[in-house]
């Protein structure tokens, strides 16, 4: 049996326990005058200038409209069970809801609930207006994806997840274009992912939205989130349903949290 046979067994046996559990279960200055017994000194009515600080100058809040730059990436602090904060992924079992799942559980997540994987901050971040590809080799001989720039490939059942932004989508080879975001006059965004796709155990899976050819199968959302324009902070989610190969019809669920800067 090959290490990636292997892999898939990891995988199914842990999705089909999963799926028998869940069904079980100041004051003013006065001027002093100087006296002689004939003359008195003369006395300056013009007082000091007071010295000025210069006016505060504030740094402008980012504008709506395209945001072109990088999303620095938060990592998730779930150590007490789900995150409550920084960035996640999680996979709905197919059939399942985003709401309720059935969610694959990651045996080597480093969250107490393991239906959540979470995600460490890449090299950059991710970066709008232009692409992050996957090194020209994107797998190491374990079959473990190598791009790091996004976020920290991630282990998943006992192989690690990268996640990149590519010209040509790897998993169709459709020609896609650059991620973009948008910010609405409402501190709410919207944007294009399409070219975000994720490499593990020698497979390609595209995950963004929409998907290459613009369409939004089964569970696939439209990215949402906001962003505050003074601070940069942000939140953005969007869900991806594959197609095709052994995971066809289970669903990424994305969660980012950070900071925004622009280019």
């Amino acid at each position: 049996m090959t290490t990636h046979n292997k892999q898939w067994g990891r995988v199914l046996s842990v999705i089909a326990v999963s799926a028998f559990v869940g069904a079980a279960c100041g004051g003013d200055d006065s001027a002093t005058e100087a006296t002689t017994a004939s003359t008195k000194a003369p006395v300056s009515t013009d007082a000091p200038a007071a010295s000025e600080a210069p006016a505060a100058t504030e740094a402008p809040g980012i504008a709506e409209g395209p945001l072109v730059g990088t999303f620095s990436i938060e990592a998730a602090d779930c150590g007490a069970g789900a995150p409550v904060s920084g960035s996640y992924f999680r996979m709905v079992q197919g059939g399942g809801t985003i709401a309720d799942g059935p969610f694959v559980a990651n045996a080597d997540s480093t969250c107490a609930d393991q239906t959540f994987s979470a995600l460490v901050p890449g090299a950059t971040g991710l970066v709008t207006g232009s692409f992050q590809p996957q090194p020209t080799e994107p797998f190491d001989a374990g079959g473990n994806g190598l791009a790091d720039a996004i976020v920290a490939p991630t282990k998943f059942f006992g192989v690690n997840f990268a996640v990149s932004s590519n010209e040509v989508d790897p998993a169709s080879g459709a020609s896609v274009t650059a991620p973009s975001i948008t910010l609405g006059a409402d501190g709410t965004l919207s944007g294009d992912l399409r070219a975000i796709s994720v490499a593990w155990n020698g497979q390609q899976f595209n995950q963004g939205s929409p998907k290459p050819d613009d369409t939004r199968p089964g569970l696939t959302t439209d990215l949402t989130g906001s962003l505050d324009p003074a601070t940069g902070r942000f939140v953005i989610e969007w869900v991806s349903q594959i197609v095709g190969g052994p995971f066809d019809g289970f669903s990424g669920v994305w969660h980012l949290e950070g900071v925004f800067t622009a280019s």
